[in-house]
């Protein structure tokens, strides 16, 4: 997981980064390989159906916001799985562009 390497090391730094994560959960809404920027956020920064960043269980993951509520997040991927609840800290970035 290279990208995920490169997204940590721009996004701790707090700046923008570009990446092309590789997988098949989102497709439909970022397929593998696609180009997708990702800038730091907080719990305040994001609204239900962004794709977000986030540590996950001891890997890390880039999957929709479904639901929102007390400083937790609700996650799933795009293929219909739900993730479950995250901490609000959890939370590293948000999508801001896929690429077309």
């Amino acid at each position: 997981m290279s990208w995920v390497k490169e997204a940590l090391e721009q996004l701790t730094k707090g700046n923008e980064v570009s990446v092309r994560p590789v997988g098949g959960s989102m497709r439909g809404r970022i397929e593998s390989g696609q180009l997708v920027t990702l800038k730091p956020a907080l719990y305040d920064d994001v609204e239900a159906e962004d794709v977000i960043f986030i540590r996950w269980k001891g890997n890390y993951l880039l999957h929709p916001l479904l639901e929102k509520k007390d400083q937790e997040l609700l996650i799933g991927n795009n293929i219909g799985k739900i993730n479950g609840w995250i901490p609000a800290d959890a939370l590293i970035a948000k999508a801001i562009t896929v690429a077309p």
